[in-house]
């Protein structure tokens, strides 16, 4: 068995993944009267404690390992995944900093990391092997079209709560499943390397 290398982006992207998702769940467990349906996800930040500490904290540590998976794909990729990954760092570090309450900049913030989150997925498509790639395209796909329905007021039955993890989840998901992926291939990145 080989040892795990941190200067390879696979284990940051697991880590940082699985992370955010057990933490956001533990986060709601401790809201009282806190509604997946009827809650938006940053309802946490502004939430009693401990819930707005232990979803900052875990958003913040995400957005960071995804900068720092960003840093390594540049390295070690001829694509442009590293910049949709960079641009959905910089949005969740920004949803860490400022929460819902602050208005503007959390919006912002919120549409780099769903936005360019899911863009990395989708682009994702063209640096990775079948079938594993048509999962990353889905799950890019069901993401942005949940963006578009949450911007038009479109929930489907879901509430404004659970149309937003339609966005959340198929994000997270893919950069859990790639994280996996790049930590399954022994050489990591550097065996992907297409052009853009």
């Amino acid at each position: 068995m080989g040892m795990l290398d941190l200067r390879k982006p696979g284990p940051w992207l697991f880590f940082a993944s699985l992370q955010v998702l057990f933490f956001v769940h533990i986060a709601e467990f401790v809201y009282p009267g806190y509604s997946v349906s009827q809650n938006y996800i940053s309802d946490l930040g502004v939430g009693p404690w401990p819930s707005w500490a232990i979803f900052s904290v875990t958003v913040l540590i995400f957005g960071l390992c995804t900068l720092l998976v960003a840093a390594l794909l540049y390295e070690q990729q001829r694509s442009y995944l590293w910049l949709f990954m960079a641009i959905s760092g910089i949005g969740a570090v920004g949803v860490a900093i400022f929460n819902e309450d602050l208005g503007l900049p959390h919006v912002v913030s919120a549409l780099l990391a769903f936005g360019f989150g899911n863009l990395a997925a989708i682009y994702a498509y063209k640096v990775t092997k079948a079938p594993y790639s048509y999962f990353c395209l889905a799950m890019g796909i069901i993401g942005i079209v949940a963006l578009v329905l949450l911007g038009a007021g479109v929930y489907l039955g879901l509430g404004v709560g659970g149309m937003e993890r339609m966005i959340f989840y198929p994000g997270v998901f893919w950069a859990l499943s790639y994280g996996a992926y790049l930590m399954g291939d022994p050489k990591g990145a550097r065996t992907v390397l297409k052009t853009p």
